[in-house]
Order: C-alpha cells, then sequence, then structure tokens
C-alpha cells in the first residue's frame, strides 16, 4: 500500500519543501560550480530509470573538463578537484536530483541510477533492479555506498524492491545521514569513484547476506 499510494505522494511533498527550503545553498553551489568547474555547473546525463525509461539525471558537477593534447578527457583523478571532492563528500553534487523527483523521475529511496550502457551488462536478477523508481539514496548507498563490490550493490538493490516499507525508508535515510557524516564508503578500493561495471562473470555471486 505505501509503495504503490504514498511513497509518490511523500516524495514529492518532501522535495518540494526541500528545494524551497535549500534555494539558497543551491544558488550559492551554482555560483561557485560556475567558477570552479569553469562553467555550467550543472551535469546532466541520461540514466535509465523505472522499467529502464530513460530520463535526464541532474546534477552538480563535480569534476572539470580538462582534456589532453589530443582532446580526451583526463582520468577521473585528475578532474576531481578540491571543491568537486568537498561536493562528493558531503553528498551536495546530488542535491539537483530534487528536481528529478519533483517530475516523477526519481524517489527519495531506491536503487541508484547509473549510466545507460550498464542495462546491456545485467544479468536477469540485476535488471530486476530497475522494477521501481530510482532514488536520490538507496539501501546500497546506506549500507557501503562505493565501498562494497557491484554484485553486491546489486543484491542490495533488487532486495530493496521486493521490501519497500516506510519504516524501512526511515531507517535507510537515517542511515545515509551516518554515512555521509562519517565519510564512508565515498570511493572504492582502486578509484576515486567507483570502477566501471563490466557484467559479472558467470558463476561470480554477492557475498552480501539478507538482514534477517
Amino acid at each position: 500500500m505505501y509503495a504503490k499510494c504514498f511513497k509518490r505522494i511523500i516524495d514529492f511533498s518532501l522535495s518540494l519543501i526541500a528545494l524551497i527550503i535549500l534555494s539558497p545553498l543551491l544558488v550559492v553551489l551554482m555560483i561557485l560550480g560556475t567558477v570552479f568547474m569553469r562553467g555550467n555547473p550543472f551535469f546532466i546525463q541520461k540514466r535509465p530509470g523505472k522499467d529502464e525509461k530513460i530520463f535526464n539525471l541532474i546534477k552538480f558537477r563535480s569534476m572539470d573538463s580538462r582534456k589532453d593534447k589530443n582532446g580526451n578527457l583526463l582520468p577521473d583523478s585528475v578532474r576531481l578537484n578540491k571543491y568537486g571532492r568537498i561536493l562528493r563528500t558531503l553528498s551536495l553534487d546530488e542535491l539537483p536530483e530534487l528536481i528529478n523527483i519533483l517530475k516523477g523521475d526519481m524517489a527519495i529511496v531506491g536503487p541508484r541510477p547509473l549510466v545507460v550502457k550498464y542495462l546491456s551488462r545485467y544479468n536477469e536478477e540485476q535488471h530486476h533492479r530497475h522494477d521501481v523508481l530510482p532514488g536520490l539514496t538507496g539501501y546500497a548507498q546506506a549500507h557501503g555506498r562505493n565501498g562494497v563490490s557491484w554484485e553486491d550493490k546489486f543484491a542490495m538493490d533488487v532486495w530493496y524492491t521486493k521490501h519497500i516499507t516506510f519504516i524501512g525508508d526511515i531507517k535507510i535515510i537515517l542511515a545515509t545521514v551516518m554515512t555521509v557524516i562519517k565519510r564512508e564508503g565515498i570511493s572504492s578500493n582502486t578509484s576515486v569513484t567507483m570502477e566501471e561495471f563490466m557484467g559479472t562473470p558467470e558463476g561470480v555471486k554477492s557475498n552480501w547476506k539478507v538482514p534477517y
């Protein structure tokens, strides 16, 4: 009942209130982003949402557009400047996604929307992470963020789609706040963000244990 009826009403109401309250901060971040990113402060990219429908995700840019002599973008570790690191550490780069929530592209809680090219790399079970709206935060973000494997993340995502409750969402939001405060899981063990998902090799399974 909550997932089908009340979740969308709550998401719309809270995102609208948050946009109004945070509007001064958003304006400041737009100005700072224009300066430190030397141009457009927003990062807009197509992402798959519920039922793998494509939408435009809106974020604040945390990496600049520096390129090498051949016109290719420099590695993420180089383009992620100090300002961008602050945005990511505090998750401020995610704030414009409140607009996506208001529009109905996303929810406050749900599996994080990843890049379109991953769609062809998911196995049958992993595709089920798109059975619900993607979220500003999710079970995986509250339990490891970028510090856990892709397989574990997707196992958490699929589990969440089948166990959506109001109390569960509240717990995820509170756990996310604690994760941000503790600055946990910002990067993976081998990347400043997260390694590209290349698909799960046959026979490889998640080590994550269902929480009950």
